[in-house]
C-alpha cells in the first residue's frame, strides 16, 4: 500500500486532470472515488481502474485506507462537501478553487475554519506553473520593488461542463470568482499584503449570448477589467477575454518597479493549440533592466509528460507533490483557507463593482475578508 492513498470527490474534466498527475507520483494512488455522473464516473474508472468507486461521499470519506481528500466537485458544492467530511472524519484535504461561491456561505465557512483540525489546502494551481513560479521568485529584485502588476489572460471560452453548471453565476460565483479567484491570489501573494479597494468592469461581449438552458439564459461573462489597490500602495490590473482563441501566449504577467520590468509569457493547453501554427511556444520569463542592457529571455519547459496529464502547464503535478508532504506532516500547507477566501472575497468584490458602477472598499470589502 503507498503512503498517500487519496479519496477524490467529483471525477470530471478537472478531476480527471488530478487522476492523472496523481498517477505519476511514485508513492501515491487513489483509492476511492465518488462520482454521481455515469460517463464522468466511466472515464475515472479508465484512468485509475485500482481504485474503487462509491455511490456516496460518506463512503468514499471513511473508507479505512484513505488517508487524505480531494474535492473537485462543481464550486457550488464545496462548503456543504467539506461540513460533511467534517461531521465524519478529520483528513487533510485539498479543495479546488474556489472555496465557495455566494457570500452568504461565510459565516458557513468561518465555523468550519474554526472547528476543522487537520490541514486544508486550497488547490490554486497557478502558483506552480514552473515559468509562474519562476516570475515569483524573482520580482523583487528584478523590478527594484514593485509598483504596479498586471496579468492578462486571452483564451477561449467556458467549456462545457457536466449539466452545465458552469453557465450560471449562482452555480460557478461568477467568472471573476470561477475563472480568476487564480489570479486574485497571484496578486495577493506577490504583493506580500492585502487589497483595500476593488474597481472592475465587465460583462458579457461574445459568448453566451444567446445560450438557454432549461429556459434560463447564461448570466456567465466573458470579459471584464479589474484594477485592485494594495495596502503598501501596489497597483494591480487583470484582463481577462474569453473570445481570444488562438493567442500565442494565454497567460502574460507584468511587473514593474524602479529599476526594471519583468514579464511571465505562459501558452495555453496544448490540445487547444491551433495546429496550423506550428509548435506551440514555450514558455518565458523576460527581465528588462532600466538601464540600456536590454532585455533578457529565459526558457522555462516543462516536462512532456507533465504537459499531457493536464491543462495548466504542469502545475497540478508539482501541486500534488507539495500536498504529498503535508499528507506526511513533512511540510506546512502553502496555500491556506485564508488565502482561498481572500481569492473569493477579490473576485466578488470586482464582481460587485462592476455591477454598481463603483469602488468597492472599507466596510464592503471587509464584510467579505476572513476573520482572524
Amino acid at each position: 500500500m503507498k503512503a498517500v492513498r487519496y479519496g477524490i470527490i467529483g471525477c470530471g474534466m478537472m478531476g480527471q486532470e488530478h487522476l492523472r498527475n496523481i498517477a505519476l507520483l511514485p508513492d501515491a494512488e487513489v483509492v476511492a472515488i465518488y462520482e454521481p455522473n455515469a460517463q464522468m464516473r466511466e472515464r475515472a474508472a479508465t484512468i485509475a481502474p485500482q481504485a474503487q468507486l462509491f455511490e456516496t461521499l460518506q463512503e468514499v470519506v471513511c473508507h479505512k485506507d484513505v488517508n487524505c481528500l480531494l474535492i473537485v466537485a462543481p464550486n457550488h458544492l464545496h462548503i456543504g462537501q467539506l461540513e460533511q467530511i467534517a461531521s465524519l472524519r478529520s483528513l487533510p484535504i485539498l479543495v479546488e478553487k474556489p472555496l465557495f461561491t455566494s457570500a452568504n456561505d461565510i459565516g458557513r465557512l468561518q465555523h468550519f475554519k474554526d472547528s476543522y483540525k487537520a490541514p486544508i489546502w486550497v488547490a490554486m494551481e497557478y502558483r506552480y506553473m514552473p515559468a509562474v513560479a519562476k516570475f515569483i521568485s524573482e520580482v523583487a529584485g528584478a523590478t527594484g520593488g514593485l509598483k504596479m502588476l498586471s496579468i492578462r489572460e486571452h483564451r477561449y471560452p467556458f467549456l462545457k461542463k457536466v449539466g452545465d453548471w458552469n453557465r450560471f453565476e449562482g452555480k460557478t460565483g461568477g467568472t471573476l470568482v470561477e475563472k480568476c479567484c487564480h489570479f486574485f491570489d497571484l496578486m495577493r501573494l506577490i504583493a506580500g499584503v492585502n487589497p483595500v479597494r476593488i474597481m472592475a468592469s465587465g460583462g458579457q461581449a461574445v459568448n453566451h449570448l444567446d445560450e438557454r438552458y432549461d429556459g434560463q439564459p447564461s448570466d456567465i461573462w466573458d470579459n471584464a477589467y479589474v484594477i485592485v489597490d494594495f495596502e503598501n500602495g501596489l497597483r494591480a490590473m487583470l484582463e481577462l477575454c474569453m473570445f481570444a482563441d488562438g493567442s500565442r501566449y494565454q497567460e502574460e504577467l507584468s511587473a514593474v518597479g524602479p529599476t526594471g520590468k519583468l514579464e511571465c509569457l505562459v501558452p495555453g493547453p496544448g490540445r487547444f493549440w491551433p495546429a496550423h501554427l506550428g509548435p506551440a511556444p514555450v514558455a518565458q520569463v523576460i527581465y528588462s533592466p532600466r538601464e540600456p542592457a536590454g532585455p533578457k529571455g529565459i526558457d522555462v519547459p516543462v516536462d512532456v509528460a507533465l504537459l499531457q496529464a493536464g491543462d495548466h502547464n504542469g502545475s497540478t503535478y508539482y501541486q500534488h507533490r507539495r500536498f504529498y508532504d503535508v499528507v506526511l506532516g513533512k511540510a506546512h500547507v502553502e496555500v491556506t483557507l485564508d488565502d482561498g477566501w481572500w481569492a473569493v472575497a477579490m473576485g466578488k468584490a470586482a464582481q460587485l463593482s462592476a455591477k454598481t458602477g463603483r469602488a468597492i472598499s472599507g466596510t464592503e470589502l471587509q464584510a467579505l475578508c476572513p476573520k482572524d
